[in-house]
């Protein structure tokens, strides 16, 4: 049996002090020690994490939500996604983000990709779901959500991500790699 190669080097905290702490995100400045021996000054944005929910109807139509995104002005359709609150489970987060915005209830939930999507600045873990075996039902979106929800062919999502029409790129990347590496296999069960 070959040696175990050791783990690379991470990088040493010094010092880490909390500048922001609210709802949603915070912020700490963290004084690091690199692998390579640079001294410097990382600043974190701090985040609980998040579940993006890929919800596939029976005739294999895919639920999309469009909604007003302040940071980027204007409306985007997404994917079904929201931050996993305290004591929340991958799952748990995921069955109740996708009632809150679409109503629809998911027999089951397959974690399929678990990315981080800014991991330059940003502390988030991705957790990206396939919800299958979908139930109707009315949606309960919180008091500043305005949610619409609407099934989407492959086919039309294919386009609206080559058109650049789809944007939000969790819901690209999902979307992608649903399409490349699961329908299929999906289509065979």
């Amino acid at each position: 049996m070959p040696p175990r190669k050791a783990a690379p080097p991470v990088a040493q905290i010094l010092h880490s002090e909390e500048i922001y702490k609210g709802r949603v995100f915070g912020v700490r400045r963290d004084e690091v020690l690199e692998p390579g021996g640079l001294r410097t000054i990382r600043e974190v944005i701090t985040h609980p994490g998040s579940v993006v929910v890929l919800p596939v109807l029976p005739d294999g139509r895919i639920l999309l939500v469009r909604q007003y995104r302040h940071a980027t002005r204007q409306y985007l359709w997404e994917l079904v996604a929201g931050r996993i609150d305290a004591g929340e489970n991958v799952r748990q987060a995921a069955a109740r983000e996708l009632i809150e915005e679409t109503g629809y209830r998911a027999q089951r939930f397959r974690v399929f990709l678990d990315v981080f999507p800014t991991p330059g600045f940003l502390e988030e873990r991705m957790y990206i779901l396939l919800a299958e075996k979908l139930t109707a039902g009315e949606a309960q979106p919180e008091e500043d959500e305005k949610i619409t929800a609407k099934a989407f062919t492959p086919a039309a999502l294919e386009g609206m991500i080559r058109r650049n029409v789809l944007r939000d790129a969790k819901s690209v990347a999902g979307l992608l790699y649903y399409f490349r590496f699961l329908a299929g296999k999906r289509k065979k069960n």
